[in-house]
């Protein structure tokens, strides 16, 4: 058997490249930006995980001003985009609506193909700042409502909230969902993060990585997944079906989403702060069965199956208490996400190398040429 046969499935447990932005311990249930625990960086806010990713370190009050300035400068789309999302049909996936005029922000974005670091660096602002804008339009245009205006002095998370809505969030509203964003920004080489790099090494635009990385954050196994989670509680109805729900599941070998992790093996770090969040909000919004549902399955999966529930679990009841609709929540991940893929982007640059794994070959051999006029 060749070396190249050797290589495990999916990549597990394969280092192809090193990185400073993010470390994922799955033995100890570690996730770390930059050098700091998410434990201690889930409270800061998300333009602060912003100057984080770009600059490397935590800004100072007014480093913090001036990418909170900069982010919002950045809020306004080009109209042929507004025009786009108000008409995309109302029955496609969010995210595919979000891929398609991510896309066509290149035409609208100066010196796209520069990949220079100070233009690098604007791109990664203004597509981050855009992303959010797109995906609150796609929700609003879902509703069957005009599109929201971006607000320029609210913070990121109070104007997606703002535009979705169109109404200025309380600050709780905006605060719990600008602690999500900080959980989702970036976790290692992801399925997603990984497209973006792969991508920008063969010296394509940052648009194109980004809108990449869209693509494979749609997918169920990857972004998706919250999406599921929460159709998966709507299935099952009430607290009382959970048990036999999960044994028939179980039973029938079928897969419960929102449990296990590729690289963690005990309990995601970020899980925990989305627990809490998911109680607190279905408290806050008088209805805690999504949350006491979601606890059962967690209780039974980790005692018959020994599965600690990841990210997505318990990001589902969470968005769902906050009023967002399901078919949201992948766009949201998308939001916050965006910061993770740029800075990516940028880093590989700096020591760039093209993407060119070898593959072994599984086919047939020595095949005997046959003309076409005597194949029968």
């Amino acid at each position: 058997m060749s070396n190249l046969e050797m290589v495990p499935k999916g990549l597990d447990g394969v280092v192809v490249d090193k990185t400073e932005l993010s470390r994922v311990d799955g033995t100890n249930g570690v996730l770390v930006y930059r050098g700091y625990n998410i434990d201690e960086v889930a409270q800061c806010s998300f333009e602060e995980i912003c100057y984080l990713f770009l600059y490397g370190d935590l800004p100072n009050i007014e480093q913090l001003k001036k990418i909170d300035k900069r982010l919002k400068a950045e809020r306004s789309l080009p109209k042929a985009v507004w025009d786009f999302v108000a008409n995309a049909p109302k029955n496609e996936h969010p995210m595919a609506v979000l891929r398609t005029a991510v896309s066509m922000l290149s035409g609208y974005m100066l010196n796209v193909d520069d990949l220079s670091s100070d233009v690098l660096l604007r791109h990664a602002i203004a597509l981050t700042s855009k992303v959010s804008t797109i995906s609150a339009a796609i929700s609003r245009a879902r509703q069957g409502l005009f599109a929201v205006e971006p607000s320029f002095d609210l913070s990121h998370a109070a104007n997606y909230l703002y535009m979705s809505t169109g109404e200025i969030p309380q600050d709780v509203v905006a605060k719990t969902l600008d602690m999500a964003l900080v959980l989702h920004a970036d976790h290692g080489f992801n399925a997603s993060t990984f497209t973006a790099r792969v991508v920008t090494s063969s010296l394509s635009d940052m648009v194109s990585a980004v809108t990449a990385a869209i693509g494979s954050l749609k997918g169920p196994l990857h972004g998706g997944a919250n999406t599921a989670v929460m159709e998966m509680l709507i299935e099952i109805g009430s607290l009382e079906n959970v048990e036999n729900w999960v044994n028939q599941t179980l039973q029938q070998k079928r897969k419960i989403m929102g449990f296990g992790h590729r690289v963690y093996k005990t309990i995601d770090p970020r899980a925990k702060h989305l627990k809490r969040m998911s109680k607190e909000w279905g408290e806050r919004a008088g209805n805690v069965k999504w949350f006491l549902m979601s606890e059962k399955i967690e209780d039974m999966m980790q005692s018959f199956k020994h599965l600690n529930a990841n990210v997505d679990f318990y990001s589902a009841s969470t968005y769902y208490a906050m009023g967002i609709e399901p078919e949201m929540f992948t766009a949201i991940f998308a939001v916050a996400r965006t910061i993770g893929w740029t800075s990516h982007i940028i880093e590989q640059l700096v020591d760039n190398r093209i993407m060119r794994p070898e593959a072994a070959y599984a086919g047939p051999e020595n095949k005997m040429f046959v003309p076409i006029e005597k194949r029968s």
